[in-house]
């Protein structure tokens, strides 16, 4: 576990645009999708062996400009996501470094057994990234919400499983995974996230960072929540509560010295996710206190177990919770302050 020196919200915060979510301003606005950035750094550095294959969503997901630059190691697929995920597993079996971006309901959940038979089963090093997960597709469809992909894709053997909170997260994380032996999926946001990092932090498999202290208690965060959380810690410390927020970033692994280390000091924990709480982050977090015995009880904030409504996703995130407000709302209640 990490302890990163985290300067003042208002400070990492400075400059965030609250526009609308529509669908063709998010095209000018993803700004924390650094993907293709990334990615095109990385290969002007010699790496040779990458290529980037998306399934009609390479300007969504901002990797279009590593196809501009490099057109023969860029592939589109159309609508034929299965495929796109079985082209990359060959790609990977010839040499190649390949890296999928495209919309986490299409990659994770429309080709999930694609990815289990193809990629997982056979060990190849994909680097799979889901964009626009959770909730923030907001009103075009529950069909474009993706609340179940932490819950399919960590029961996947030898799946090395991400969560990048901002676009810093990102650039820290692909070159940090580049070399991984086996597939790996990074889950990220829309590209309209607050950013949490104003340099790429330290990135490792299993490792966390803590970003505020609190002895009250602690929330255990990943993805759009990593935000939320640190706004509700500056709500409660008005009040008097030490609300500790770690950034979970390694799902699967997880952080399991971070778990007990905060379940040995304090009596309830908080998970807090953009993920039905059935299966997701939050039950990996139970799982380690059930297998070690903890005493601390756990409180999973994230989507219900239900499908989600349709709204600006900054509505939604209202509604269910998922914002500082909420965090703060449930914190509050449960430590009955």
């Amino acid at each position: 576990m990490t302890t990163t020196d985290f300067p003042p919200e208002t400070t990492v915060r400075e400059g965030f645009d609250e526009k609308s979510w529509d669908m063709v301003g998010s095209l000018a606005l993803s700004r924390q999708l650094t993907t293709g950035k990334t990615l095109i750094e990385l290969a002007e550095a010699g790496r040779d062996d990458i290529v980037v294959c998306t399934a009609d969503l390479g300007r969504p997901t901002q990797v279009h400009d590593f196809g501009e630059r490099y057109p023969e190691r860029y592939f589109n697929f159309g609508i034929a996501e299965r495929n796109m995920v079985g082209a990359a597993a060959g790609l990977a079996t010839a040499g190649f470094t390949p890296v999928i971006s495209n919309y986490s309901f299409f990659l994770a959940l429309m080709a999930c057994e694609n990815i289990r038979n193809d990629i997982c089963y056979t060990h190849l090093p994909v680097r799979m990234v889901g964009t626009h997960s959770g909730i923030a597709m907001g009103f075009y469809g529950t069909s474009h919400h993706c609340n179940e992909d932490i819950g399919v894709l960590r029961t996947m053997a030898g799946l090395t499983l991400m969560a990048p909170c901002d676009g810093n997260a990102i650039r820290a994380a692909l070159p940090a995974m580049m070399d991984h032996d086996g597939p790996v999926y990074f889950r990220v946001g829309r590209g309209r996230e607050a950013p949490v990092y104003d340099t790429p932090p330290d990135w490792r498999i299993g490792g966390s960072h803590t970003l505020r202290d609190g002895d009250d208690a602690t929330v255990f965060a990943i993805g759009n929540l990593v935000s939320a959380a640190l706004d509700a810690h500056d709500r409660l410390k008005a009040d008097g509560i030490g609300l500790r927020v770690v950034d979970m970033y390694s799902i699967r692994p997880i952080d399991r010295e971070a778990i007990l280390g905060a379940a040995s000091t304090q009596k309830v924990l908080f998970s807090a996710e953009e993920h039905n709480v059935t299966g997701g982050f939050g039950a990996a977090v139970a799982e380690v206190l059930a297998d070690e015995g903890a005493g601390a009880r756990l409180v999973r904030i994230g989507m219900p177990d239900a499908y989600s409504i349709l709204g600006p996703p900054t509505h939604l995130y209202r509604h269910y919770g998922l914002d500082g407000e909420g965090v703060a709302a449930t914190v509050r209640q449960e430590l009955g302050r």
